[in-house]
């Protein structure tokens, strides 16, 4: 079976950092102004989770509950009880480019019970947890880290995710015109040769890929090529060689593609950035 998300993390990193292991009780507002995601593991008690006014979970179970990108929340836990709480800020490489982030919804809860295959990292995660020895922070994100892997993983098997790139890394055919694009985003692809690659027609590949990941194949390829080439420029590398990278006939194809894509050219973009 192709590696759907080697390219993927090749490209574009996540990484983990705990914040908070240990209860909550009361009511806690949660900071957004911030520029990551997040990851909450409800270990045991129960919690209302509130966005603004409305009350959007009620935990009452061993549970995740994930944030890719900031959003206004608040945990509300019952009076005079205490629920186990292991918190983690989670970064995105390339912020609003990345593909991962931008796949997954607004936020996700899911019941620990549903995620059978990642039962051994979550035991050794709490139990580091709940102890002292040396590394426990760097040891608690790594396993953070390789959770969040293997979360992805259950979120393509089972079907969780409907619409976007991680719908179409779950599909049989689709993954893999999706990922020679992520391999291989220097190649002239058409819808043609990606329907080849999928072992489907073009009509129906076309068809399905739009439903399934909500734009065209033509769209899916220039934002992916756009996010590697805004990577790309924060590395310093030279225009003409991201040209090349990206699957660009010249500097000047790259820079129509990339205004189109974000409204600067990417000198414009990378100041802005660097501000």
């Amino acid at each position: 079976m192709v590696d759907r998300l080697a390219s993927l993390f090749e490209h574009f990193s996540l990484s983990a950092h705990t914040f908070q292991s240990g209860p909550l009780c009361g009511t806690n507002p949660v900071v957004t102004d911030v520029s990551y995601g997040q990851l909450h593991l409800i270990r045991e008690g129960s919690v209302e989770v509130w966005h603004g006014r409305t009350k959007e979970y009620c935990i009452t179970e061993p549970s995740l509950l994930f944030y890719p990108r900031p959003l206004k929340r608040h945990f509300v836990v019952a009076q005079d009880t205490q629920t186990q709480f292991l918190c983690a800020n989670v970064s995105f490489e390339g912020n609003d480019a990345n593909p991962i982030a931008n796949a997954l919804p607004d936020s996700l809860c899911l019941p620990l019970t549903s995620l059978p295959n990642c039962e051994k990292v979550l035991s050794l995660l709490f139990e580091e947890a709940e102890a002292c020895y040396c590394g426990r922070q760097v040891l608690l994100d790594r396993l953070l880290e390789v959770f969040l892997v293997q979360l992805l993983r259950e979120l393509m098997e089972n079907q969780e995710i409907k619409i976007g790139m991680l719908a179409g890394l779950a599909h049989q055919n689709l993954r893999r015109a999706i990922v020679a694009m992520h391999e291989k985003p220097e190649v002239d692809w058409t819808v043609e040769s990606l329907a080849s690659e999928a072992h489907m027609s073009r009509s129906v590949f076309s068809n399905l890929f739009r439903e399934t990941i909500g734009e065209t194949p033509a769209k899916y390829l220039q934002n992916w090529r756009i996010g590697l080439v805004q990577k790309w420029l924060k590395n310093g590398m030279p225009l003409k060689l991201i040209a090349e990278e990206a699957g660009y006939k010249s500097e000047s194809a790259l820079s129509r593609a990339f205004k189109a894509q974000s409204g600067m050219s990417p000198r414009q973009w990378l100041i802005k950035e660097s501000k």
